[in-house]
């Protein structure tokens, strides 16, 4: 078997993507998108046809609206292909608006259900701040499943399990992004590699944790800079993974053993935690990783998402 085909024997693999025409080569059980991966997408000439379509269905609707009419439209050819889940983004620019986050899922998921689309293939992906962790808190009460993205710690995943989320994506490209470049001139590339990549690690740490203390929500390692992460976290409940890596794998015959084991996780000697708004906030403000990674996505997101604005209007 390639080594597609060997992660697949023990890890749930997703294509982390907008580009849907290139889902079916992979055969990949879910997929995730985000603003910056449609607004990608909406400018290749395969999807602009799309994109135009779907602003001139919906062109004399609130502009939100339009917008989330757009992720949507991907999100159902995505799931004509994908068996699973889909996972569509609120907005990063309500990421510190608990009301708002929900009000946008609600719609959203009233728009797949409109789509003959059952909320149960949809998961809300919400930025892990901890407003957005209690949105999730609340959406999840009520049947609508949810991925929390950006991050980048035990504190922000420890929250997450006690709100019972369905799925995290803790990012390890972006951990490891962050330590290479605090490094400097110091970084060893061979030294943190594999088990020992600051991104890695963290996942793992992560997935230790759940497996120990029996918290249901799920791992999903997210942002790959290379293959070797991915082998190193082979055994993770899910790993998202972009079309070229996922490319990668197919195109090697290595061996690839599991990395991960609940088994040994459950074995661990490892603390519970348990964190309030003011301990949480602390811990994530003590990880200047964290804090700057999770500052530094949201900008991003909400960067592209206000581009991905002026191309609908330009589209109208």
């Amino acid at each position: 078997m390639n080594q597609l085909d060997q992660l697949k024997q023990f890890t749930t693999v997703v294509a982390d993507t907008g580009n849907f025409k290139q889902l079916a080569a992979f055969a990949p059980r879910d997929a995730t998108t985000n603003p910056s991966l449609i607004l990608k997408a909406v400018q290749h000439s395969d999807y602009a046809p799309l994109l135009a379509e779907t602003v001139a269905a919906f062109k004399d609707w609130p502009h939100e609206e339009i917008v989330d009419q757009v992720l949507v439209r991907f999100g159902v050819e995505i799931l004509k292909i994908v068996p699973g889940r889909v996972s569509t983004e609120v907005d990063a620019r309500l990421g510190f608006d608990s009301a708002a986050m929900v009000a946008r899922a609600h719609r959203i998921i009233a728009l797949y259900e409109e789509a003959g689309i059952a909320r149960e293939r949809v998961l809300i992906k919400i930025a892990s701040t901890w407003e957005g962790i209690q949105a999730a808190r609340i959406l999840e009460h009520e049947g609508i499943h949810c991925n929390l993205t950006l991050l980048f710690s035990l504190a922000q995943a420890v929250v997450c399990g006690e709100a019972g989320v369905r799925l995290i994506s803790p990012f390890v490209g972006r951990i490891y992004d962050w330590h290479k470049k605090a490094a400097g001139a110091q970084w060893n590339e061979a030294a943190n590699a594999g088990v020992n990549d600051p991104g890695v690690k963290s996942v793992a740490q992560i997935y230790t944790y759940y497996k120990k203390f029996d918290i249901d929500t799920q791992v999903m390692g997210a942002s790959f800079r290379n293959v070797g992460q991915i082998e190193a976290l082979a055994g993770c409940d899910l790993l998202t993974i972009s079309p070229e890596l996922l490319a990668n794998l197919q195109a090697s015959d290595a061996p690839l053993t599991r990395a991960l084991d609940p088994a040994a996780a459950e074995a661990a000697t490892i603390h519970a935690l348990s964190y309030n708004e003011a301990t949480f906030r602390y811990a994530l403000n003590d990880d200047a990783m964290a804090t700057e990674k999770l500052a530094e996505g949201i900008r991003a997101f909400a960067a592209d998402a206000a581009r991905l604005d002026q191309l609908i209007h330009a589209t109208k």
